[in-house]
């Protein structure tokens, strides 16, 4: 019950979105009524070529061909009107299927990081791609055999009514078997095609996780595992796919057994009334005609119920992203004209999970200006707190502020404008290094852009490169080494002129003598502003206003580099434990 009505839910929830489109649907929607006329007009025309040949030696020749000329007119016009309904639904069917896409794509942008986080990346690939399309082959199937099943179903029923309401009442007590057939097979297989597009978002996440990491795959010489892993979700799909696709495939023969019966009891019935002298040969031939076209809309659904059912699944999972919850919205439409940098941090607590906390009553000081280095073991809490500070997740208790300001109380975009953020993991765009450092600044002129190369000395290698800074560089900057990404990052950061500046792990990928000359850069560049600095090499923090020692969510030391040495506390077990053999 509960999979019939999520079921039904999906489909009425595609049907919404089609409703932009609904003249489309009308042109479509006559031109089939037209196109089936003309289909059900033909066999008319030929019972009654049928009753002019009929006698020995009295055979109608100028009525024959008059029935011949309309036949191939008859014929002409289905061809072009069929064509017409398909343009028509194909437009509908596109159109939707774009607007779907588009919205999951900006549903991405709205909801919490946590959502991105916590679901793998290839599965949420898979339904922008792969579900989306399978919704859109549904629905071409649908409209195709809806518009010209019901006025085919309609329109043959009309015209057997007229020949014989007799055979024709056997016609329509015999077909709904199939009906019944064909909505028992669907319900059967539901279930197995929601897994099969499910197992298609598991494989398509494993794929691009070892296509990404192809690198360490071949480390470790993990080929053959990684196969390994590949295989059980590849044969689990063939297992659900054979079985989704066998169980769909059953109802197309099933309704034909059926029809069949029903065209069998139309030729003995019609045989019958024309032996006793109540029905015409001709009559008997567009009947059994008539009988064909009524059960044919029956057999054409059930074929492409594969597809139908397919396409059913595929929206439930595109609609659970499109339902999933957004982005709390921000209080208010304040913002800071002019951030000066002033951090405060009072009694924060946080945690991914309610039974896991990580941060407990964090409380900090930052002066504009000031240069704040922050040091502790793995899984601390360092990069939850420049999470924090950014906004990509809300605390759960207490309270930050920029200039005296809450974070909560400005808006996500003016906030993030007051950061320059770079990562340890960094990230380029396919496209030209140029385009890739005006990410953040698209306003920013060719010789803002050079300067910011310069500063972090990524302008050597660039000129060095085939068309300098109109170089295109492939997806996640594939033909670059990680150091020359990370500089690439950094000088994008330098770009935007950030009021606060954000490194976490910036410099991690790159040699010592040019970290220690990004260095002198970023120290010149945020002269008077504020900066972050989650570092764990130690020796590249020595200059930092204050340290702060971070364990277990909490700061437990903070200082000068030579105040928390003299302690001999925690950061000078680090220290040491780095120089021990120095």
């Amino acid at each position: 019950m509960k999979n019939s009505a999520k079921k039904s839910s999906s489909v009425k929830k595609v049907l919404k979105k089609i409703k932009p489109y609904s003249f489309y649907l009308i042109l479509a929607l006559v031109s089939a009524i037209i196109s089936v006329s003309l289909t059900l007009y033909i066999p008319v025309l030929t019972g009654n070529a049928i009753d002019n040949i009929i006698d020995k030696g009295n055979v109608d020749f100028a009525s024959v061909i008059q029935i011949l000329v309309y036949i191939g007119v008859g014929i002409g016009g289905v061809a072009l009107f069929q064509w017409i309904m398909t343009y028509f639904t194909n437009i509908v069917s596109y159109r939707t299927v774009r607007d779907l896409r588009r919205e999951v794509f900006e549903k991405f942008n709205t909801v919490p990081l946590s959502y991105i986080d916590t679901t793998p990346h290839g599965d949420l690939i898979s339904r922008v791609i792969n579900d989306v399309d399978a919704v859109g082959d549904g629905l071409t199937q649908m409209f195709l055999q809806l518009f010209s099943g019901i006025v085919t179903i309609v329109g043959t029923l009309v015209f057997m009514l007229t020949i014989n309401w007799k055979i024709a009442l056997v016609v329509v007590v015999l077909t709904p078997l199939s009906l019944f057939v064909a909505a028992f097979i669907g319900k059967m297989t539901h279930n197995r095609f929601t897994r099969q597009q499910a197992l298609n978002g598991d494989i398509s996440s494993y794929v691009e996780e070892h296509i990404g990491n192809q690198r360490i795959v071949k480390a470790f010489s993990y080929e053959d595992r990684a196969f390994e892993e590949f295989e059980k979700y590849n044969d689990e799909l063939l297992e659900v796919g054979f079985k989704a696709q066998f169980a769909g495939a059953l109802a197309n023969p099933s309704t034909r057994f059926v029809n069949a019966l029903v065209y069998a009891a139309v030729g003995i019935m019609g045989a019958l009334f024309a032996v006793a002298g109540t029905l015409s040969v001709g009559q008997l031939s567009c009947f059994l005609t008539y009988a064909n076209q009524y059960t044919k809309p029956f057999n054409e659904v059930t074929g492409v119920l594969t597809q139908l059912q397919t396409g059913i699944a595929a929206a439930g999972r595109v609609f659970e992203v499109l339902e999933a919850d957004n982005e709390i919205p921000d209080n208010s439409t304040k913002e800071l004209e002019h951030c000066k940098g002033n951090v405060r941090i009072e009694n924060v607590n946080f945690s991914y999970t309610k039974e896991k906390p990580l941060i407990t009553n964090f409380s900090l000081d930052v002066k504009s200006g000031s240069h704040i280095a922050i040091v502790g073991p793995t899984g601390c809490g360092k990069t939850t707190f420049i999470n924090l500070l950014m906004r990509f997740y809300d605390t759960d208790s207490g309270k930050i502020s920029i200039d005296g300001v809450d974070i909560m109380d400005i808006t996500r975009d003016n906030l993030r404008k007051c950061y320059g953020m770079v990562l340890q993991d960094s990230w380029l765009f396919n496209g030209t290094i140029m385009e890739n450092l005006r990410y953040g600044n698209e306003n920013a002129t060719e010789e803002e852009v050079i300067t910011a190369a310069k500063a972090a000395y990524a302008h050597s290698f660039i000129r060095r490169m085939s068309d300098g800074y109109n170089t295109v560089i492939s997806e996640d900057g594939g033909n670059l080494s990680q150091g020359q990404k990370q500089l690439l990052c950094i000088a994008r950061a330098m770009l935007t002129n950030p009021s606060i500046l954000i490194l976490d792990e910036a410099t991690s990928s790159i040699d010592t003598l040019t970290e220690i000359r990004v260095q002198k850069a970023f120290a010149k560049m945020m002269k008077g502003k504020t900066s972050f600095v989650v570092a764990h090499r130690l020796s590249t923090i020595k200059e930092s206003d204050v340290i702060l020692v971070m364990k277990d969510g909490n700061i437990i030391e903070q200082g000068t580099h030579e105040e928390l040495l003299a302690k001999g506390g925690f950061y000078n077990k680090l220290y040491n434990s780095q120089f021990a053999k120095q």
